[in-house]
């Protein structure tokens, strides 16, 4: 088995470290040269991919790749499937699965409401509507090569080294409040999980990865709070707190991602809600990464 995940960062790695173990061959992406090493302490075998050339020795490794799992965000489109319809025929013949690492994102807002993967999407921001085009394109991709592809759309991800106990320790936790405001989260180590769980079952099709629990974002950070036996941050109103504009729109949708269907396939999350998530992070001591 050769995994090849392009984009090996937060999420990447985790992935990574899912697929580990005897006789799999791990590589991965960065855009950065300062990033290489890093990969390589994590046993990732690490490439330089700027998103517009593929070098010889990528080209050369991508010629045995089994598992392709695409996390780079599209940026006028989705850099990897540009190359591939302009400079390579074909995927590697030796593929055997696809992964494209997506977001919830693409549904847009919901008014709180529950939704599931038939639910119509209306991407709200200019990047949702990218990637809802790349989610296309790596489906029909798939379906043109005859090898199963598969679409993850992922919720608010944390894990070790990414959560509000780092937040807090680093005094940057804010507790704003939006009326009925509601998000999803998802733990990286089960992002690999699922990463893993799919292409082994041979699965394609649009999935939702999250969480059990949507709940106000304030909550998790009093909860957090709780754990660490500090004061939480005070209560900001949403309307008046200085925000960027990235953030601020993050708050624009609001929606309850239902994950009934990776879970009907079989696959079971290790973290299904943040506040036992929260707990586990606190008492094995790897919160800060």
């Amino acid at each position: 088995m050769h995994v090849m995940i392009f984009g090996c960062g937060f999420s990447g790695t985790a992935i990574a470290k899912a697929f580990a173990g005897n006789g799999v061959r791990i590589s991965g992406t960065t855009r950065s040269a300062d990033k290489m090493a890093a990969l390589r302490q994590n046993g990732i075998e690490a490439f330089l991919f700027d998103g517009e050339t593929v070098t010889d020795d990528l080209c050369r490794a991508l010629g045995s790749v089994t598992h392709l799992v695409q996390s780079i965000a599209p940026g006028k489109g989705d850099p990897l499937l540009r190359l591939l319809d302009e400079d390579r025929a074909s995927l590697p013949s030796s593929l055997e699965w696809i992964g494209y690492l997506s977001t919830v994102g693409v549904y847009g807002d919901h008014k709180g409401a529950w939704i599931d993967e038939e639910t119509p999407c209306v991407p709200v921001s200019g990047r949702s509507k990218e990637r809802l085009e790349a989610e296309a394109g790596w489906l029909a991709m798939g379906e043109a090569c005859g090898v199963p592809a598969a679409v993850l759309r992922l919720s608010g991800i944390y894990g070790p080294g990414r959560n509000a106990f780092c937040n807090l320790d680093k005094g940057t936790a804010r507790r704003l409040i939006k009326k009925d405001q509601v998000f999803n989260r998802i733990r990286v180590e089960d992002i690999g999980a699922a990463t893993r769980f799919l292409s082994e079952h041979g699965l394609s099709g649009i999935y939702n990865v999250t969480d059990d629990r949507p709940g106000p974002p304030q909550d998790v950070i009093v909860e957090a709070a709780r754990l660490m036996g500090v004061e939480p941050p005070p209560e900001q109103a949403f309307e008046t707190a200085e925000l960027t504009p990235m953030a601020r729109s993050f708050y624009g949708e609001n929606k309850r991602v239902s994950n009934a269907k990776l879970k009907a396939a079989g696959f079971e999350f290790a973290f299904p809600n943040y506040p036992m998530s929260l707990a586990q992070l606190w008492q094995d001591g790897r919160w800060r990464g």
